[in-house]
């Protein structure tokens, strides 16, 4: 029986089709994150903890690549720990009821293939498998190379969210919690198509609701809002703090600023002694 394989969809258009190239920026972006945060360029203090959580945002990587960046250089001390990692995006091309597998084996990057945990997925009976609506989406493959580097060892649980409350996708987080060797990664840009000023206020405003762990977010403030709302269920319950890592948009990194979109960096962090 041959290994189904989901396929790259924006290779060449949201990161580099040339697996050399594609290795070289994202470790550039990394290095660049590790380096700011040093130095004191990132929102929140370097954390000697590993993040339970974080959020990053899906655009091309000239765009978004370096907020991106900022969080999951949170997970580079622990790379040899982490060995699963659930992955949660929104649905931008098919409409979807609920939250949604690949049904596939693997998810594949010009940097090779990763490892769906599908024994975990078959734990939460309410995901099902929807191959259409992982086939075209970008909002978890643009992750993937820097979980390809930052976590090598990780199987990941590919979950793609439609409509769907706080609960419901919370509850499916919190099925699939596991403990240190579990990361959840939620993946969500932020405003979209607003004046620079008009933006970056709209983020800030954001910004505070999400560290607030508020559940409610729509989505014109969040593209991802229904995994953050569920994400902020969960840690409620759980008793997480969520700290700001990073702001921008893409008037500060490759576009101009008549009309920017919203890259916010955040990390979730279990309790001081927490397990």
């Amino acid at each position: 029986m041959h290994d189904s394989v989901r396929e790259p969809a924006v290779a060449g258009l949201f990161y580099p089709a040339s697996p050399d190239v594609l290795d070289a920026t994202v470790r550039g972006l990394l290095d660049d994150a590790r380096a700011a945060s040093l130095h004191g360029g990132a929102e929140a203090e370097p954390h000697a903890m590993l993040p339970k959580a974080i959020v990053t945002p899906h655009a091309g990587y000239v765009y978004s690549g370096p907020v991106a960046a900022s969080a999951f250089a949170l997970l580079l001390p622990f790379a040899q720990q982490i060995r699963r990692i659930v992955l949660v995006g929104p649905a931008h091309r098919v409409y979807l009821d609920g939250l949604a597998s690949p049904g596939v084996d693997y998810l594949a990057t010009p940097l090779g293939r990763v490892a769906v945990d599908s024994n975990a997925l078959a734990t939460v009976a309410s995901v099902a498998a929807r191959p259409d609506a992982h086939r075209r989406e970008h909002s978890l493959e643009v992750e993937l190379p820097f979980l390809q580097l930052v976590a090598p060892e990780a199987l990941v649980v590919p979950l793609v969210v439609g409509r769907a409350t706080a609960e419901e996708v919370g509850a499916v987080l919190e099925a699939l919690w596991g403990g240190s060797e579990t990361v959840i990664v939620v993946s969500s840009d932020l405003s979209h198509h607003l004046p620079y000023d008009v933006g970056r206020a709209r983020d800030r405003h954001t910004c505070g609701r999400i560290v607030a762990l508020e559940t409610s977010l729509e989505g014109e403030e969040a593209c991802g809002s229904a995994g953050l709302n569920g994400l902020a269920w969960v840690a409620r319950r759980k008793g997480l703090r969520c700290e700001l890592v990073d702001l921008k948009s893409s008037g500060d990194t490759a576009g101009g600023r008549s009309e920017v979109v919203g890259y916010g960096a955040f990390a979730f962090y279990e309790g001081e002694g927490a397990s």
